[in-house]
């Protein structure tokens, strides 16, 4: 009778942890290894968000810039609206009671 592949393995294997066979020394070269990987992988992910950050700074800055020169401009247009009213008006201010609606 032929003898199966099967019939020649032993019947009861020992069931082991690939860390189990390993010597207290490798286990802990392994689990310092693994927090070394882990910590890299923190600080890439710190470096892409501080990347990220800084775009957006940039970003808010140059926003920040065209306004305030936005606010630059309407604020010399109305000192010389202001003086056009002033020139045009010697008498001072008037009063919205010192005028008449247009249909008067």
């Amino acid at each position: 009778m032929p003898i199966s592949a099967a019939a020649n393995q032993p019947l009861h294997r020992a069931r082991t942890s690939p860390n189990s066979a390993r010597n207290p020394a490798e286990m802990r070269h392994h689990i310092v290894m693994d927090t070394l990987q882990a910590l890299e992988q923190r600080i890439t992910d710190l470096e892409i968000k501080a990347s990220f950050a800084e775009d957006t700074v940039e970003q808010l800055n140059q926003v920040v810039v065209r306004q305030q020169e936005q606010i630059d401009r309407l604020v010399r247009e109305l000192v010389e609206l202001r003086n056009r009213a002033t020139a045009a008006e010697p008498d001072g201010m008037r009063g919205l009671r010192d005028e008449l609606p247009p249909h008067y």
